[in-house]
């Protein structure tokens, strides 16, 4: 028999498991590979609100004079977007989540120069398909 000693000592659950989402365990897709959903547990959501600072401003238009990839922008966007994920991660794990699957972006200018980014998604529990095959011995 190849049992897990744990299991062996506590023929009983000593407490509820407690989830917590990775950022591998976060897909686009409405599936995991290898997974298979056993609880749907809602929408997830992280926002983000951001404006661009008048410095950052004053270098993006010169560089617009330059052309190019406008790199102030870039690593402000990317900042922002990585915010939302990091929030919406958190949300998940909070209500008991392991995975998120449908996860999307959204951008919203509120005003002039103010920019709301939202990261969505739906969080799961999964467990793997085939847990004969799990990589614990």
């Amino acid at each position: 028999m190849d049992r897990d000693p744990l299991d062996q000592q506590t023929p009983y659950a000593v407490s509820p498991p407690h989830y917590s989402v990775s950022h591998q365990m976060v897909t686009t897709a409405f599936e995991v590979p290898n997974f298979r959903i056993t609880q749907n547990l809602g929408i997830v959501r992280g926002i983000v609100v951001r404006s661009r600072n008048i410095f950052a401003t004053i270098g993006a238009g010169l560089q617009t004079i330059v052309g190019g990839n406008i790199t102030v922008w870039t690593r402000l966007c990317e900042q922002t977007r990585a915010d939302a994920f990091d929030i919406m991660i958190q949300h998940a794990t909070e209500i008991g989540a392991n995975a998120i699957v449908g996860a999307r972006y959204d951008a919203t200018e509120v005003s002039t120069g103010v920019t709301e980014v939202l990261a969505y998604g739906t969080a799961v529990i999964v467990e793997p398909a085939n847990p004969e095959s799990s990589y614990r011995s």
